[in-house]
């Protein structure tokens, strides 16, 4: 599947899967994020809001004139950062203190570190690395496992797929068998749980999870390459099998490599 780049402006490049789903993409900092536009016949789904570097709604206005809720694969400053632009927001009830109160695990030192540094495209003159806070606010609605998200013509399915954080979700579009895995599964970088709020086994039982969702043709992971083949979900499996036989699933054993699925605890 080869994805057509709609837009690219200074800091979004957006590129087309199918006519109704869109990917936004940060590529100008090294974290390489993606948020997901899915659009139904009543409303659309934004799956993430990237960094806030930008202001992702700039993208979204020009792709769709419905409304927009946003589904939040989990509370972490890259995945969070347009929120505040947005009225409708959808996070799993594991993180909404996380939402409300402020990320645990990371201080505000740190995350400001990691948004401002080794970025290789212009920023706007409204983003100050040195006052940067990641959004906080009341959700909209909580999500659960097993909750189906109506977007009127297409739907969306929740995973609940903690240990990389503990409300992280997956979703999953039936209609067209789009696995959408935020930072559960993705290519080039390692998927991390070796911060204190993260779940190493919990990480592993979350990849056994989504592995067995049946009819799945493409994963799209929250950083990196867009658009993965479903055998990625058989190289997970296999990974978490042996990293559980090889007894390494504890905070402090490195990154393991399983045909460029890397996993670091």
């Amino acid at each position: 599947m080869n994805n057509e780049i709609v837009i690219d402006d200074a800091w979004f490049t957006v590129s087309q899967i199918d006519a109704e789903t869109f990917a936004i993409s940060e590529f100008g900092h090294w974290e390489k994020v993606h948020s997901f536009l899915l659009l139904g016949q009543e409303r659309a789904a934004l799956i993430d809001t990237g960094l806030g570097i930008d202001q992702i709604k700039r993208m979204t206005d020009q792709l769709t004139d419905l409304p927009i809720i946003v589904l939040t694969t989990h509370v972490h400053a890259d995945h969070i950062g347009s929120h505040g632009q947005f009225e409708e927001i959808y996070v799993h009830e594991a993180e909404e203190d996380w939402l409300v109160s402020g990320i645990k695990g990371l201080g505000i030192e740190q995350i400001r570190k990691d948004m401002s540094r080794d970025i290789t495209r212009p920023v706007p003159e409204t983003f100050d690395p040195t006052s940067y806070k990641p959004y906080q606010g009341k959700p909209t609605g909580l999500l659960r496992d097993g909750d189906v998200v109506e977007l009127g013509g297409r739907s969306l399915k929740i995973y609940h797929t903690p240990g990389h954080s503990p409300g992280h979700i997956a979703l999953f579009d039936p209609s067209r068998g789009y696995l959408f895995t935020g930072d559960l599964l993705y290519d080039e970088t390692p998927v991390y749980a070796f911060y204190p709020t993260t779940d190493p086994e919990a990480l592993l039982n979350s990849l056994d999870t989504i592995s067995r969702i049946p009819e799945v043709k493409r994963i799209f992971g929250s950083h990196n390459t867009i658009g993965l083949d479903p055998s990625w979900l058989k190289v997970a499996q296999h990974a978490a099998q042996d990293l559980r036989e090889k007894d390494l699933v504890r905070y402090g054993t490195g990154i393991h490599t399983y045909e460029g699925l890397r996993i670091q605890f």
